[in-house]
């Protein structure tokens, strides 16, 4: 099975990079294979977290003062 994922090279020369179906949630490796060993830790917890996902999500919306 492959997953697919984004990355790039930030300015302190690290790479970043999330999985491509779990955006919100990025890691970094100082190489590409480090990025990718990161990234497959991070596909062991979305698991994890997959498993407690029977919880309803909602939204809502905040008041702010304007500026």
């Amino acid at each position: 099975m492959d997953i697919g994922y984004t990355y790039w090279r930030d300015s302190d020369e690290f790479y970043l990079g999330y999985l491509n179906f779990w955006p919100e949630h990025w890691t970094q490796g100082k190489s590409i294979q480090e990025l990718e060993e990161m990234l497959l830790d991070l596909y062991e917890i979305y698991l994890e977290e997959e498993d407690e996902k029977n919880i309803e999500k909602k939204t809502g919306r905040l008041k702010v003062a304007a500026v």
